[in-house]
């Protein structure tokens, strides 16, 4: 083979080569998304739609975090610190947000577990990380979390030994949602136009 053939099948394989990688990123983040929900990889928590059926009498010391990232300017916090509850038994905790700016500012809350082999019987049945949170200049919420550990996880090899979970959040900005950015560039006494 020539070196213009041997040239033009190297240019064809690293072509290919770009090709999957671009594919492979456009794949990467659903994957590892989903990756993360099925196996609790990294603290993510399950979603449940419904309490455990057992209760055990073993307990386990849920721990609160809160936390705002960058350019979010509500000020964010559990409204308790630590719950104590027996595994399998439905919790309720409560965090609050406040928005201090004199205009509507919208979040979403990223959330983990700690430590990570807890992630996989953290299970959420309601939550406020769910859904986009919107707060008008000045309002102060209060949003709740329900959930409750897996009493599955007294057979986890490496997880069974858990006593101390810790729920984080953290919440960022996030664009208006449309309805409600019709209406903050509405002038004040008329109505916005499509």
């Amino acid at each position: 083979m020539s070196a213009r053939g041997r040239n033009g099948a190297l240019a064809v394989k690293l072509v290919g080569v770009v090709a999957l990688m671009v594919a492979a990123s456009f794949v990467a983040v659903p994957f590892y998304s989903w990756f993360c929900r099925v196996t609790g990889y990294a603290g993510t928590t399950q979603v449940a739609t419904k309490g455990s059926d057992t209760i055990l009498d073993r307990e386990v010391t849920v721990r609160f975090d809160a936390n705002t990232g960058p350019g979010m300017p509500w000020e964010f916090k559990p409204l308790q610190r630590t719950m104590k509850i027996r595994v399998g038994e439905t919790g309720l905790a409560f965090y609050e947000a406040y928005n201090p700016t004199n205009h509507v500012t919208a979040g979403t809350a990223a959330y983990n577990v700690a430590p990570d082999a807890a992630g996989y019987y953290f299970s959420k049945i309601q939550c406020f990380c769910f859904t986009e949170q919107v707060l008008e200049p000045g309002e102060r919420v209060t949003m709740p979390v329900s959930f409750y550990v897996d009493p599955e996880i007294v057979t986890d090899r490496d997880a069974k030994s858990v006593t101390h979970i810790t729920l984080s959040y953290t919440f960022y900005p996030a664009k208006l949602p449309e309805d409600r950015q019709a209406s903050v560039e509405a002038p004040a006494g008329g109505s916005s136009t499509n």
